[in-house]
């Protein structure tokens, strides 16, 4: 089975422009293909897995994946999938992330002379002369059909700033730039960029002829990875310091029964085989699969000994005892007590097991905190500061979420 086989067998591909084309060059290891990531964040989530987990699977069999750091992009922002217009960051801030990004990705591909090229694409799009682009690119965009676009219906019926509406020339630009400049010849995405993606392969047939084109080839993989990496309102990072190894493991580990198939499939390094054996496992062992899965990626994102620790927590949880050496911790402060005590609802936020106090105030009311095994039932409590003489206090939200709480 060749890479391309796999991927569509582990049900990655979404479109293509040219099936037979693709096949031969992913397959051959011929593939200079880029997958972009703008950079509002600090750090990537669980929803960048299947981008990342495919640049390094394509890496494998010989491909050179380029990771482009959206610089520019970010500074205009993306309409799809979107209600509302994306918050402006400062060039300093997009700067700050996007060297976060590169941390992380690191950890997924090899980076250096003949292999995997970190660019960023503000090096490009900030130097652009206005009028020179709408000469030169605009030219080739028709009004028309970028109003059909998927990425820009939802939009439209809200209000779409003429900002975003320039995102599609932005990223069509960034593929014909990489094309002429670093020989890339595919690009990945999800679904939803369908759109934005023929720009870039029209503008390349448009700019440099038909045979230019023909060796121009879009990829798209499903936008399901988008879907994933949030829980309760929260992202999941990949960040240690943002979600912890234990609450990165619990999240997978809870995904819904309907999901873990298809996760064990996008997303983890498991020969396709074996996991097409599990898929006729009886019902009874799904909670093995789960642990398989976050097993796998948490080794993936954390390394295998973190991951031993958060599987050994979780199952210790699940039995009905806590691990307090491997549990996440949270700190509070010796300045969050008053007269040698703190307020009930100040350490839930104070934590980050609640975003508010009004959602603490639910929390308790619902009977889904329990403080050193006591279960809380009065939103107006208080701990002492000795009840903190052993070095913590055992925090915990509903059934799976814990936290050692220790003061600073």
């Amino acid at each position: 089975m060749g890479i391309y086989e796999e991927l569509k067998a582990r049900g990655l591909i979404a479109q293509v422009t040219n099936e037979d084309e693709i096949r031969e060059m992913v397959n051959s290891g011929k593939a200079v293909f880029y997958i972009g990531f703008d950079c509002t964040a600090d750090s990537l989530t669980a929803g960048h897995f299947m981008a990342l987990t495919l640049m390094k699977r394509l890496q494998m069999a010989g491909n050179k994946p380029i990771a482009l750091i959206g610089g520019g992009t970010t500074m205009i922002g993306d309409p799809s999938g979107r209600t509302d217009m994306r918050k402006m960051l400062t060039r300093e801030d997009i700067e700050h992330n996007a060297a976060c990004f590169k941390r992380q990705m690191e950890r997924f591909i090899e980076f250096g002379e003949g292999k995997a090229t970190m660019l960023n694409n503000a090096d490009w799009l900030l130097n652009l002369n206005y009028v020179e682009l709408l000469r030169e690119v605009g030219a080739c965009f028709s009004v028309n059909n970028m109003l059909r676009a998927e990425c820009y219906k939802q939009r439209m019926e809200k209000g779409l700033s003429f900002l975003e509406f320039n995102y599609m020339i932005m990223q069509s630009y960034d593929f014909y730039y990489m094309f002429q400049h670093y020989g890339c010849n595919m690009q990945f995405g999800g679904d939803d960029q369908w759109s934005n993606m023929l720009g870039g392969t029209e503008l390349i047939r448009r700019k440099l002829g038909k045979d230019a084109h023909a060796m121009t080839i879009t990829l798209l993989t499903d936008s399901n990875g988008k879907k994933m990496g949030k829980t309760a309102g929260n992202a999941v990072w990949l960040d240690p310091n943002k979600t912890s190894p234990f609450e990165f493991y619990q999240y997978w580990r809870n995904v819904d029964d309907a999901d873990v198939m298809k996760c064990l499939r996008m997303l983890t390094f498991l020969p396709i085989e074996e996991i097409e054996a599990m898929d006729s496992w009886e019902d009874s062992r799904i909670n093995e699969k789960k642990e398989i899965l976050a097993h796998e990626l948490t080794a993936l994102v954390h390394g295998k000994e973190e991951a031993d620790k958060a599987q050994a927590a979780a199952r210790a949880m699940f039995s009905g005892a806590a691990d307090v050496e491997n549990m996440p911790v949270a700190s509070v402060s010796g300045e969050d007590f008053a007269d040698d005590t703190i307020g009930l609802l100040d350490l839930l936020v104070r934590t980050g097991l609640a975003p508010s106090k009004r959602e603490a105030r639910q929390l308790v009311q619902q009977g889904g905190i329990t403080v050193d095994d006591v279960k809380m039932a009065d939103p107006s409590a208080r701990l002492n500061r000795s009840d903190f003489d052993k070095g913590y206090v055992v925090v915990r939200k509903g059934k799976k979420i814990f936290r050692k709480v220790i003061v600073e």
